[in-house]
């Protein structure tokens, strides 16, 4: 039996890339066929923790596939059945106020507005310094929100950013097949 196809979205969470890239390097040695897409900004930012080239490279020979990058290019996620799920991993505070609201102006957010138009789910592994603050409305929000669910969480450093939340990377494989048979993997924090 094939393994499910997994839409694998990257936003601009560029501490948590290499953690990020362990697990869609994991999928695909489970056999997933993984389909990279990226943010914008992730796809063009060179930061202290890498060139945004480097990155592109290594998703690219990982997946052998192209990543979508444009929000042009997201659109047809939905209509052409791309995906079983899509994961967004990580996923900033700031794409997660955005899908809170339907907003779709990036690429990741359009991958995921039409991957929802067809009801299948989306799998949130959440990398945000405001996520006890500005955020957490939007998690809320999120988590009663059909479709969508979240790899469970934790504060990364609640001495010196006691607002922020990053999620089990590490968990990702299993929740994955939670989220594909519409369940919430339990606890969401912890």
């Amino acid at each position: 039996m094939a393994k499910a196809s997994i839409g694998y979205a990257l936003c601009a969470s560029f501490c948590t890339f290499k953690r990020s890239l362990e697990q869609m390097e994991k999928l695909v040695d489970l056999g997933y066929d993984v389909i990279p897409v990226m943010s914008e900004n992730a796809y063009s930012t060179d930061t202290r923790f890498g060139a945004s080239k480097d990155f592109i490279d290594k998703i690219e020979k990982l997946t052998g596939k192209g990543v979508i990058h444009t929000v042009k290019d997201a659109e047809p996620v939905g209509p052409k059945k791309m995906f079983d799920l899509l994961v967004v991993a990580p996923c900033t505070g700031n794409t997660l106020a955005k899908l809170a609201a339907g907003i779709t102006d990036t690429a990741v957010t359009m991958a995921v507005k039409s991957h929802l138009r067809i009801q299948r789910p989306v799998l949130l592994c959440a990398a945000t310094n405001d996520g006890l603050g500005a955020a957490a409305q939007n998690i809320g929000r999120l988590l009663n929100t059909k479709h969508y669910y979240f790899v469970p969480m934790s504060q990364d450093d609640y001495a010196a950013k006691p607002n922020s939340l990053v999620a089990h990377f590490e968990l990702l494989p299993e929740c994955i097949k939670s989220a594909l048979g519409g369940v919430q993997p339990q606890p969401v924090f912890g």
